[in-house]
């Protein structure tokens, strides 16, 4: 059972449709948005929670903000069911709190997004339950569309999440800052991809840090210098930042 039919929900649900076990209903609270995810895996849809099938695991997979309101509602429901969430910021213990008997956590690091399907097969998908029992059903079910499965508590989870916003969200918006710039000044984003491609492809190699290469790592004050005169005040407030950081950093080399 899923309960959300978002970005991560709609990986979740075409990872278990291709493994094999699809979601027997997805909610949302629009028609649109439930029916479409459950035309794709052959699944019952609804809007209404109360509606739903029977089942032995519920996933919640839905904004942060609207989930603590949704398991209260799933909890009432699925009394005897494994209930879990797929959010990398909030404790597992808000299922708890919401009536759950039994629990859990099933969080695959990775960017997702409806119109860019992408494979959880190797995707590190972390996991955390309520007891040892459920851990085991939990682990199982990961492992039917992850390779690669770990335990990691509620607070490991916080870290990895805040840790993924620096390594995908704040990378991708220092890619629109690239592209703003270039477009600026008639120049194409796309001379931008065989770099930001090999600079990916290097911290499979060698760590962020031996990767690292730039005028801030060489501490060549000159180019920054000339870069810093180029740029607008929001461009320049990050550049410095960025540099002062990767030089500081340098320093521990």
């Amino acid at each position: 059972m899923l309960v959300g039919a978002g970005n991560m929900a709609t990986a979740i649900a075409l990872a278990f449709d291709k493994a094999g076990n699809p979601p027997v209903a997805v909610w949302s609270r629009t028609a649109e948005s439930a029916g479409l995810l459950a035309g794709m895996v052959g699944a019952e849809w609804c809007t209404d929670i109360d509606s739903l099938p029977h089942a032995d695991i519920v996933i919640i997979s839905i904004v942060d903000s609207a989930l603590r309101e949704l398991a209260v509602k799933v909890a009432a429901k699925y009394t005897d069911a494994v209930i879990l969430h797929t959010a990398g910021s909030i404790d597992m213990a808000v299922l708890h709190e919401c009536g759950a008997k039994r629990y859990g956590v099933l969080y695959p690091m990775q960017t997702v997004s409806k119109n860019n399907a992408v494979s959880l097969a190797d995707v590190t998908t972390f996991i955390e339950a309520s007891d040892d029992v459920v851990l085991s059903r939990v682990e199982a079910l990961a492992r039917t569309i992850s390779n690669k499965v770990v335990y990691a508590t509620s607070e490991q989870r916080c870290y990895l999440h805040v840790a993924a916003v620096f390594a995908c969200n704040f990378s991708n918006a220092v890619y629109n800052m690239a592209a703003d710039l270039l477009e600026e000044h008639g120049l194409p984003f796309e001379a931008m991809l065989p770099l930001i491609d090999e600079a990916a492809r290097k911290v499979h190699r060698m760590s962020p840090k031996e990767a690292q290469t730039g005028p801030a790592r060489r501490g060549d004050a000159n180019v920054m210098n000339a870069h810093k005169a180029m740029l607008d005040d929001e461009l320049l407030a990050v550049y410095s930042v960025m540099s002062d950081y990767i030089m500081k950093k340098n320093r521990q080399l």
